[in-house]
């Protein structure tokens, strides 16, 4: 690990080098790449300055100790000495985690699907609400949400919803929210005070660059019309709306949420290539080791991830047990405790699964 930690520390410098070197300015180019070279090594340098740093504080503690006859300095220096090799300890997990393979996506803006499931007009509230959630959840985050297509019921639901979040690190933290999320609670037409149960599905895809993807016109079918629905009265009075087929795959993408044609083309654009390269993803997952699948936001989308039962105000999130009683604060956008819990599993997993490698 430390070969590898020298080895990242000699190119951390040569960056620095090279990005101070006046020339530099000519290549735009390559000065942002450098730039996000640098700026991703910088955790990991800093981390580990600061390890070497404490190893050198157990080391002058040590020393002043064998020297040392004051009682007073000798008292002094045992604390300094523990408190650099708790920070050594501490230091040396936080390195572990930061030379674990970063996802490649981690940094991209994200697409999101919801689709009511199971429960009716029951399932289509709740994906409204889940909406609301995530949206709620941006504005905490100072993410900026824009829709691409919506769906609506006659009642305020949401038989789908389609929608971008752009943000760094948006998808490092959403893409565990992909799979079925569940709703236990006696709707407001339920006059027997029944508890129902009813789903809806999230997808979360990173959004996916043109370099990534390359689409063919001539797989795609373009058809403009006039937006319907209660998402789209102040458009559907001129062909707005968009709809793409992509024939070798068979998606069909709808976009009806900007007045301009041209915007709404964009989005349907972004949405394809997301789910273009998210099959991508898909295929090379599923080549991968069991290890790799068995790790937390890496399953299946159908799997049932998270419950949200209103009568007992419980969140449970079933990938790593984990149950919290503020359902209203988690629908107000609070998703910061489940998140942060899921990354430190996964965390844990990948650590497990590297230490078994070694």
């Amino acid at each position: 690990m430390f070969d590898k930690l020298d080895t990242l520390l000699h190119r951390y410098e040569e960056l620095m080098q090279e990005i101070n070197n006046p020339a530099l300015a000519e290549d735009p180019v390559r000065f942002r790449k450098l730039m996000k070279e640098q700026s991703d090594l910088t955790p990991l340098v800093e981390t580990y300055q600061a390890y070497k740093q404490a190893n050198q504080d157990v080391t002058d503690s040590l020393a002043l100790l064998e020297e040392e006859s004051d009682e007073e300095m000798r008292e002094l220096a045992k604390e300094e000495l523990n408190d650099a090799k708790k920070r050594i300890e501490d230091l040396e997990h936080e390195l572990k985690i930061l030379l674990l393979p970063k996802d490649p996506n981690d940094d991209k803006n994200v697409i999101v699907e919801i689709r009511a499931g199971a429960g009716g007009e029951e399932a289509a509230l709740f994906a409204a609400e889940l909406y609301r959630m995530y949206s709620l959840y941006a504005d905490r985050h100072h993410y900026k949400l824009e829709l691409t297509s919506i769906n609506e019921t006659g009642l305020g639901g949401f038989k789908e919803v389609v929608f971008m979040i752009t943000g760094k690190g948006a998808y490092s933290r959403l893409k565990y929210e992909s799979g079925v999320h569940r709703v236990q609670r006696v709707p407001e037409t339920e006059s027997g005070g029944r508890i129902h149960t009813s789903t809806a599905t999230v997808v979360v895809m990173p959004e996916a660059e043109d370099v990534e993807i390359e689409i063919n016109e001539k797989d795609i079918r373009i058809d403009v019309m006039r937006a319907s629905g209660n998402g789209g009265q102040c458009v559907n009075t001129t062909d707005s709306a968009v709809r793409l087929t992509h024939y070798p795959t068979g998606i069909v993408i709808y976009s009806q949420t900007e007045k301009s044609q041209l915007q709404n083309k964009e989005k349907a654009f972004r949405l394809l290539r997301a789910k273009l390269y998210d099959l991508e993803m898909e295929k090379k997952m599923a080549s991968e080791s069991e290890a790799r699948k068995s790790q937390i936001g890496t399953g299946d989308r159908s799997e049932k991830i998270r419950t949200y039962n209103f009568p007992q105000s419980r969140v449970s999130e079933h990938r790593i047990k984990l149950t919290l009683y503020k359902i209203d604060q988690i629908m107000n956008g609070d998703l910061d405790e489940i998140i942060d819990s899921l990354i430190a599993a996964d965390q844990a997993a990948k650590l497990a699964n590297m230490q078994e490698e070694m």
